[in-house]
């Protein structure tokens, strides 16, 4: 793949600069901001280029990281290959950069490209079932995710660095995601050792009947009150493996 993401479009939103608070012993540099926020709200861009060609052209996943307030403390950019991102659509390998309003990286995440990856009751094989790694920053491995076999619920686990099992994201029994649904779809947190369901959770809000219908621009929102700032972004990069795992595939197939 190419080089990082330096820099990113202008602001639509004034920057999150934080209560100024002293960041938590440990916190990997730039997300010190991330360590006071218990909830993100991942704001996927809508891209003009897709709506004119009925999502035909793929183009890379941007999103806007923001606080309950609507303000930016960053932004992710999806790097991956175009015939990759055609051919392949939500199979296809990729990178996302999450980077600081200043543009500075600090997070950086990876979906490897498998061919016979996906399927929830294959998942359980090494070559079967989604992993991504989680970097922060870039060059420090913090976690992984990686996609679990089960009959019909999607199933996460989050890893530390040493591989040690953290949380388990469960999906709702229903697999079938489309704009009818207005309400909340939520993705259930337990604890990966005893299996007691946490008060952290991931939804997607509906976004409204002209995004939902006319874009593949979804809004997710992370909530994670009270957990270590590593474990956070642990759960913001599980958005985006949920949004291209689950959510993309169903937009394709409405538009």
């Amino acid at each position: 793949m190419s080089s990082a993401v330096t820099s990113q479009p202008g602001q639509e939103k004034s920057g999150f600069n934080g209560t100024g608070a002293a960041p938590p012993l440990g916190c990997p540099p730039g997300l010190e901001y991330l360590a006071q926020m218990d909830e993100v709200y991942l704001n996927q861009k809508v891209d003009l280029l897709e709506i004119l060609t009925n999502t035909a052209l793929e183009v890379p996943n941007r999103y806007s990281v923001e606080n309950s307030s609507g303000q930016r403390a960053y932004f992710a950019q999806e790097e991956s290959e175009c015939c990759n991102r055609i051919c392949c659509g939500p199979n296809r390998g990729f990178q996302m950069h999450i980077t600081m309003n200043d543009g500075r990286e600090v997070i950086r995440c990876e979906r490897e490209f498998k061919c016979c990856a996906g399927c929830c009751w294959c998942a359980n094989g090494d070559h079967c079932g989604w992993e991504m790694t989680v970097e922060a920053p870039p060059g420090n491995l913090i976690g992984y995710i990686k996609q679990n076999g089960s009959k019909w619920k999607m199933n996460l686990t989050l890893y530390d660095a040493n591989r040690q099992k953290l949380y388990d994201i469960w999906s709702k029994c229903c697999p079938i995601f489309c704009i009818c649904c207005i309400d909340d779809i939520n993705f259930y947190v337990h604890d990966a050792k005893s299996g007691n369901k946490l008060s952290p959770r991931i939804y997607k809000k509906w976004a409204g009947w002209v995004r939902e219908c006319c874009t593949r621009a979804d809004l997710l929102v992370c909530e994670f009150p009270g957990m270590d700032v590593k474990e956070k972004a642990l759960f913001v990069c599980a958005c985006f493996m949920i949004d291209v795992m689950v959510f993309e595939p169903q937009k394709k197939n409405n538009n």
